[in-house]
């Protein structure tokens, strides 16, 4: 029994969005975004050198669903340290950010983690890097799940970033913005497209479960 207490409580409320808890998810995170950004730099200076510069927003996907995760945090520390009415547009603003964090951490951390380990079976060497990545990748999608819970988006929100989700996964497929992938995958872009879609398609019905969820529990 105490250890299933003890257990539990690594996400429990009281965990989770302690001030301390929250400092450490939004400052590793950060950290993170700043490295995906330097890992995807390379990919990002020679796609505005060939393509219109539009197109590099939708190269470093992994470091920009970090990015809003870690806003999202920025929300729950916010909620601590004020309290007080927010503005209509606050409230559109952070259920937006919560949003897109939900759908594209969970997509990329579980796309990266796949890509890996699918070039894993094919011979890539995995080295200390890809497990680095395989772990910071599963935290992203795990993280988010956590924190779920506690996220206001509305399904104008949902809409707003589905249209950014499969957007992104056109970029990504028919113009060549997709992050940069072994060459032994490159035969198999066609299965990784539609896998790549198919992940947004599940992000999306992910938050329209946590939604509705949300407001059934409030009706009650």
């Amino acid at each position: 029994m105490r250890q299933g207490l003890s257990f539990s409580l690594f996400w429990s409320k009281s965990f989770l969005l302690s001030k301390t808890m929250l400092w450490l998810f939004f400052i590793f995170n950060f950290l993170g975004t700043v490295y995906g950004y330097e890992w995807y730099w390379a990919q990002m200076i020679e796609t505005i050198a060939q393509h219109p510069i539009g197109y590099v927003l939708f190269v470093p996907d992994s470091p920009t669903a970090s990015l809003f995760f870690t806003l999202s945090v920025g929300y729950l520390l916010a909620d601590r340290a004020f309290d007080k009415p927010r503005s209509k547009a606050y409230k559109a603003l952070r259920g937006f950010i919560e949003a897109f964090a939900l759908i594209t951490s969970f997509k990329y951390g579980i796309w990266a983690v796949t890509m890996i380990w699918a070039g894993a079976w094919l011979d890539v060497p995995v080295g200390w890097d890809g497990w680095m990545l395989t772990i910071s990748h599963l935290a992203m999608a795990l993280e988010v799940l956590l924190f779920v819970r506690w996220y206001t988006y509305g399904l104008t929100a949902i809409c707003l970033v589905a249209i950014w989700s499969f957007s992104n996964d056109f970029m990504d497929y028919q113009k060549g913005t997709f992050p940069w992938l072994s060459e032994v995958l490159h035969p198999y872009l066609f299965t990784i497209q539609w896998f790549t879609i198919g992940l947004s398609v599940l992000g999306i019905l992910i938050s329209i479960v946590c939604l509705l969820l949300r407001e059934k529990k409030n009706n009650k």
